[in-house]
């Protein structure tokens, strides 16, 4: 008994489903990544009078914005925690409690941040701690 071979067509395959789900794998990953914003602090320095010093060697600017944010040489924190201050400035500094520190806080941040970004670096020896101030601005005088 012979039986007869069918011919088999093959049937074209759907994709209009697959673009589908493609669509939507994509969606979701450009609504679920997060990107990465460089930040810089703008900072109003408070006026103080006397001569800037100008150190040559390495050293290490912290920054404290308005609302308390750090930023340390350039790089922004994750949060504004004395113990995530402690541990970037001592990957920072690699050790080197020799080099200068200069602090440089907005005119209207609170207080606070001040001294703990202070606390912290006398907590980890560093003496040689400098704070930024600006000049203040020549007001002309009328005389009468």
């Amino acid at each position: 008994m012979k039986f007869r071979r069918q011919s088999r067509e093959l049937e074209p395959m759907n994709l209009i489903s697959l673009i589908d789900v493609m669509f939507f794998l994509l969606i979701f990953f450009m609504l679920s990544s997060t990107f990465t914003k460089e930040t810089h602090l703008g900072v109003e320095l408070p006026e103080a009078k006397g001569e800037p010093s100008t150190d040559s060697k390495q050293q290490i600017e912290i920054v404290i914005g308005e609302q308390g944010s750090f930023s340390i040489n350039g790089q922004s924190l994750v949060n504004n925690e004395a113990d995530t201050l402690r541990a970037a400035i001592l990957k920072t500094s690699e050790g080197k409690t020799d080099l200068p520190l200069l602090l440089t806080a907005d005119a209207k941040t609170p207080h606070q941040f001040v001294v703990t970004a202070m606390d912290v670096a006398g907590q980890l020896g560093f003496t040689r701690l400098s704070i930024t101030s600006r000049q203040p601005e020549a007001v002309e005088v009328k005389k009468k």
